[in-house]
């Protein structure tokens, strides 16, 4: 079977997909294999200024089938202390 394609996964929007694939990652099997925080780190390095938090948000929503929107305050924290490479706690 082959991968499905990352503008199919629920909560990746067509400007995300788009983003994703400049990126180099096109496939839902990538974006898993990379996890959240990597595909979202591999994503603001190339645009810092465009790629906000709302993509970590969401693209950690989309693996976890959780829309983004509705990701509590803890997630988010440590999500974001990952990206930013801050130490739990």
């Amino acid at each position: 079977m082959a991968p499905r394609p990352i503008h199919l996964m629920p909560g990746i929007g067509p400007k995300s997909a788009q983003w994703l694939a400049e990126a180099g990652i096109e496939t839902e099997e990538e974006l898993r294999t990379l996890g959240a925080v990597a595909a979202y780190r591999r994503l603001k390095h190339r645009d810092p200024k465009r790629v906000t938090r709302n993509m970590l948000w969401g693209l950690h929503g989309a693996l976890t089938g959780v829309p983004w929107n509705r990701i509590d305050d803890g997630t988010k924290r440590r999500l974001l202390d990952e990206a930013e490479g801050t130490p739990a706690g």
